[in-house]
């Protein structure tokens, strides 16, 4: 039941997300909307115009024996009308159309990118928003087009609509009621049709991200070692075909639903209105009452054409396809209305010399999920100390630095700085105040002073620096100005797993930050690189908390304190020395690796 009343909360009218996607549009580019609206008229009010009183004039010349002269005159602005409408619609679509679509898409994607980034990590976690999310971006620019199209279609039919319809009044008003009676009667298949191609552009798009899943596979650069030197690929590709198996199976489906009432329709309106009623009545008028011209039979019968496909556009056709972006708008909408649910505080963290962190009493439990990650945590990290966090896979270790950046609320418990809930400051300034380098750190495609820096204006002796302290010793072609990655540049440079990993350990380097969070910090690294690692972080990060995560139990030989945890609890904690003498689970797994060591 709850359910069921916040989906309807959430649902907006068809009209009202018409309307919100028109507001985005104009507020982006406002001379492209109006340049549409124009746009549609131009196209499609003139010719119909002319199929109507123009070849009624030049009809009703001709039987009245007038002045050939005048027929001369028609054609010649008929022609005229004609070639000017289609050379203006021209130069709007190459010199201002294609640019400012262009212009268009980029302003809402960068508002759909902005928006992503407002939004905490708990947001990915929800299947049903994620699904929201990838369908938006992957459909934004189709919705910009087909919108667009949309507007101008049916802006130029309105035009057309009133002015063809004020002749054929003059003419036989009975045509309209014909034309209308007959479209009316067979409205409801065209929302029916709307509501089945958004069930299938829905459905599309669960199964197209399977799909997209063996893309990502074959072009990837971390896959390839692993798809040639096993036995994989016959396995992908079978899984391969089943997720397009189900891609055509469910076009299959929705095809069957949505051409049996395409069919209904045509019959109906297209066979029963315009093919047999519509030209019988005419008929009638010509023969039997004698009431139309010759001009004026051709005139009525082009002008209730017309006016049919007007309307049958402005109502069958418009509401099938508006119904369709309206529920895709919906999803706009949605993704935009959705909060974040890490609320920031008022004041604005400082940023001065580490202070004392406390953590009372912490637990988390992941959405969707019925055990707890963490439980009843609870440890002080003193100013300036170097504290590791070790145990097994799962043992909460990454989850409880999440909270601590606050990418994640705990759902118990609270982590003070220095006294101060870190939910009464802005979530920006105090994540400003720790540098991360996480377990599944990210090289972006920019140059090497800006993966340093993250930053758009490097400063290049910090980055240089920094890059020293990581262990970072490979000769770039343009120093700090040397691009990764081959999206923007063709001559990228493409960084092994250890370079990688030592780029992103020096923005922790670089950072003016109090806190340091390092997780797996040595994951990529060989023994040489793991212990100068250490060594330049203890040298450099003198003055910051340093908290990190290590599998390696070598690298926390020289904290000051570690914290061993096991199923989201703390189980042990104190410096190496003394957990070694404690002989338990932290000696265990020490020892164990050890003797690999001394084995060699």
């Amino acid at each position: 039941m709850f359910k069921k009343k916040d989906k309807e909360k959430t649902a907006h009218s068809m009209p009202s997300n018409i309307l919100y996607f028109v507001k985005l549009m104009f507020s982006i580019s406002p001379m492209l909307v109006i340049g549409e609206l124009f746009w549609g008229v131009l196209m499609i009010l003139p010719n119909n115009l002319i199929s109507v009183i123009g070849v009624k004039y030049i009809i009703d010349t001709v039987t009245e024996r007038k002045d050939s002269g005048r027929i001369f005159l028609a054609v010649a602005v008929i022609a005229l009308v004609m070639i000017s409408s289609t050379v203006i619609s021209w130069l709007f679509m190459e010199f201002y159309w294609n640019k400012e679509r262009e212009r268009l898409y980029y302003g809402i994607n960068k508002k759909i990118y902005e928006k992503a980034k407002s939004l905490d990590l708990e947001s990915y976690d929800n299947p049903e928003f994620y699904n929201n999310f990838i369908l938006t971006i992957e459909s934004s620019s189709g919705n910009i087009q087909n919108l667009m199209v949309l507007i101008r279609v049916y802006v130029g039919h309105i035009i057309s609509f009133l002015a063809v319809s004020s002749v054929i009044l003059t003419i036989d008003p009975l045509c309209l009621v014909i034309i209308l009676g007959v479209i009316i009667a067979f409205m409801p298949l065209s929302k029916k049709v709307g509501s089945l191609a958004m069930e299938r552009r829905v459905e599309n798009a669960k199964y197209h991200r399977r799909s997209d899943y063996f893309q990502r596979i074959f072009y990837l650069q971390d896959y390839a070692k692993e798809v040639r030197m096993n036995n994989i690929s016959p396995l992908l590709i079978d899984r391969y075909n089943d997720a397009a198996d189900d891609v055509i199976k469910n076009q299959k489906t929705f095809f069957n639903k949505i051409a049996l009432c395409n069919f209904m329709q045509t019959i109906g309106v297209q066979g029963i209105g315009f093919l047999f009623i519509l030209p019988l009545y005419l008929g009638y008028c010509v023969l039997v009452k004698e009431s139309i011209t010759p001009g004026d039979f051709v005139a009525t019968f082009n002008g209730a054409h017309s006016v049919a496909m007007s309307f049958q556009l402005l109502t069958v056709w418009a509401l099938a396809q508006f119904t369709e972006q309206g529920k895709m708008i919906d999803k706009y909408r949605e993704f935009f209305n959705t909060e974040s649910k890490i609320k920031s505080g008022e004041k604005n963290a400082p940023k001065t010399e580490p202070k004392e962190i406390q953590i009372k009493n912490l637990s988390f439990t992941y959405p969707g999920n019925d055990k707890p990650t963490l439980e009843n945590i609870s440890l002080t990290i003193k100013p300036y100390e170097k504290v590791a966090l070790v145990g097994y896979n799962g043992a909460g270790k990454t989850t409880l630095t999440n909270l601590l950046l606050r990418l994640y609320d705990a759902t118990e418990g609270e982590i003070l700085i220095n006294g101060e809930n870190i939910k009464d400051v802005t979530a920006e300034s105090h994540r400003d105040r720790f540098a991360a380098v996480f377990q599944d750190f990210q090289i972006f495609s920019c140059s090497l002073g800006e993966n340093v820096s993250l930053d758009v204006d490097p400063d290049e002796e910090r980055v240089l620096e920094s890059l020293k302290h990581s262990g970072f010793d490979k000769e770039m072609k343009n120093g700090t100005k040397t691009e990764l990655l081959r999206e923007f540049d063709q001559e990228g440079v493409m960084l092994s797993g250890g370079e990688a990993q030592k780029t992103a350990i020096a923005r922790a380097f670089y950072k003016d930050c109090p806190y340091v969070i390092l997780d797996e910090p040595s994951a990529n690294l060989d023994p040489v690189a793991e212990y100068n690692l250490n060594q330049a972080m203890i040298d450099a990060a003198q003055n910051k908390t340093v908290i990190f995560i290590s599998h390696r139990l070598s690298t926390t030989v020289n904290a000051d304190r570690i914290y061993v945890m096991e199923n989201g609890r703390i189980i042990e904690s104190g410096s190496h020395s003394e957990l070694m003498e404690l002989n338990g689970t932290y000696a265990y797994m020490f020892n164990l690796q050890a003797e690999k060591y001394i084995k060699q």
